[in-house]
This record gives structure tokens, C-alpha cells and sequence, in this order.
């Protein structure tokens, strides 16, 4: 089993509502048990260092199942563009560029945006696929 596959399923257990009722039901335990111990350093340590490696280790979880789902719209979005007529094949794959050229594109499309608003104030139709 590899670890994206691993991580995944992770993340998908880790999401439900009985994960979540056992973490509320982790802390519930952990504050009805405070007086028992007496409040003490060791009763803290123990639910903070839980917690703390938790956290750690479901960062790397979550981004893991983050990339992947982004990764995977990245290339739906890349094939609706690629089979779009009149789309503009150079918008596949912009997560590649740089923020300079990122910007470039953005620039052209707020003025493609702003000209289609203008249109609409004039009763123009703001349809079709206007070059950038």
C-alpha cells in the first residue's frame, strides 16, 4: 500500500463524525479526570503531548490529501480547457508559472471582465470568447 493511498484514507477516517466525537470524547475525558489528578503537570503533559503529536502528524495527512485532490482538478480543468472550443489552450497548466506571469494573465482577464461589464451597461450580451 502506498503512502498516498494510506494518507487518503487517513484523512477520509479522520473527517467523519465519529472521529470527531471521540476527540470531543479525548477531551471530555481529559477534564473530568483534571480533579482526580489533582490539576498536575504530568495530567497536562499527557493530553498536550497527545494532541501535539496528532496535530504534527495529520498536517502532513491533509496536505498530502490536499496536493492530490488539487492535482486532480488541476487536470480535469486542464482537459475541459484543452477541449473547449475558442478556450485558451495557454491557461492549462498555470499553476506552473511564476506570480509574474500569473499576473499578466490576471490583468487580461480583468480587462476582458471590465469591457463585458461596460458592454452589459450599453444592453451588449457579454457571451462569446473575446481574444485576451
Amino acid at each position: 500500500m502506498s503512502y498516498a493511498t494510506v494518507a487518503r484514507s487517513c484523512a477520509r477516517t479522520c473527517g467523519r463524525p465519529a472521529t470527531l466525537l471521540m476527540a470531543a470524547g479525548f477531551v471530555l475525558t481529559w477534564g473530568i479526570t483534571g480533579p482526580f489528578f489533582g490539576w498536575s503537570d504530568t495530567w497536562q503533559l499527557v493530553a498536550n503531548t497527545a494532541t501535539s503529536i496528532i496535530t504534527f502528524l495529520m498536517v502532513f495527512l491533509i496536505q498530502n490529501s490536499q496536493d492530490h485532490d488539487t492535482a486532480a482538478i488541476q487536470l480535469k480543468l486542464d482537459e475541459l480547457i484543452r477541449a473547449t472550443q475558442g478556450a485558451h489552450n495557454a491557461l492549462m497548466d498555470l499553476e506552473e508559472l511564476d506570480e509574474r506571469e500569473i499576473a499578466e494573465f490576471r490583468r487580461r482577464f480583468i480587462a476582458l471582465a471590465r469591457a463585458a461589464r461596460d458592454g452589459q451597461a450599453r444592453g451588449e450580451g457579454d457571451t462569446g470568447s473575446p481574444e485576451c
